[in-house]
């Protein structure tokens, strides 16, 4: 009810600026702009945690940007989803190399999925931002010519306590484990290319957890050669031993050798690279690359 009342007054009230209080304007064009200022870039927390899919965020999470955020996920500034999505598009083609509108037409759908918010949190905003966010981003995609669904698959199976506050280490703790597949959820994947989807990444740990549920999801099948067949192989994901930033910049296929359930040994640190990807709106500004020394 929350929604289509917020939604309601947003239309007939005199509103401000979400990021920098202009007035009689729910979005500024210069607040509009700081969302695709510039092109989606890679980025990576430090330290990278095991198991983080590659990473393209729109901005750097700062001023307007952090405000336009915050106004959406808890204040239930619902009329900001729309430009917040069409960024969040933008970040998926890059993160895929799909520049043009419709380049990736030809490959098969994409298949977002929204990181899945604590049960508590979407009581207590009446709304669950990441996946209304995941909603826009699709319908952009498949307006300018990108087949796009989102696949809301991921659910919590315990709880976890507030992240603010928590530094790199204590939230992969309280993260670790708590994200599972929903029961029939891998099959809504299909082939597609999947991209995790949230409005932001510090230290990587909610990402990292919604990666590990996808892989260990049953019902996922990668499209994977089955050892020189023409079918595809389950791979049952192992955890990575060590970050391997070197490894993680090219794709690792499986090669000729034993295969353990379905994946060979050589392969199981990084095999569903090619496929995994994650998009967010922003990031803190030391995590982008083009930002290191």
């Amino acid at each position: 009810m929350r929604g289509w009342w917020q939604d309601l007054t947003d239309l007939v009230l005199p509103a401000e600026c979400a990021g920098c209080g202009a007035p009689r304007t729910v979005l500024c064009p210069g607040c509009r702009a700081a969302l695709g200022a510039g092109r989606p870039r890679r980025v990576r927390p430090v330290p990278e945690p095991a198991g983080l899919p590659v990473v393209h965020a729109a901005a750097p999470y700062a001023d307007r940007v952090r405000a336009l955020l915050l106004a959406h996920k808890e204040r239930g500034a619902l009329t900001l989803a729309g430009a917040l999505g069409a960024a969040l598009a933008g970040v998926v083609r890059e993160g895929l190399g799909w520049r043009d509108a419709g380049a990736g037409s030809g490959g098969g759908p994409v298949v977002l999925v929204p990181v899945p918010s604590a049960r508590w949190a979407v009581r207590a905003r009446g709304h669950d931002p990441v996946r209304r966010m995941a909603l826009a981003a699709a319908g952009e995609l498949r307006r300018t010519g990108t087949p796009a669904r989102v696949a809301a698959v991921l659910r919590q199976r315990r709880a976890v306590a507030d992240q603010a506050g928590l530094d790199a280490r204590r939230r992969r703790v309280n993260l670790a484990g708590a994200l599972e597949v929903r029961p029939g959820g891998g099959r809504l994947l299909g082939a597609g290319r999947v991209v995790l989807v949230d409005d932001l990444v510090t230290t990587g740990a909610s990402l990292t957890e919604a990666a590990r549920a996808l892989r260990d999801s049953a019902g996922w099948q990668v499209g994977i050669p089955n050892g020189g067949g023409s079918g595809v192989s389950r791979v049952v994901y192992s955890a990575v031993s060590r970050e391997g930033r070197e490894e993680r910049r090219r794709a690792v296929w499986p090669e000729r050798g034993k295969w353990v359930h379905g994946a060979p040994e050589k392969a199981m640190t990084n095999v569903l690279e090619p496929t995994l990807r994650a998009a967010v709106i922003a990031a803190p500004r030391d995590s982008f690359e083009i930002n290191r020394n």
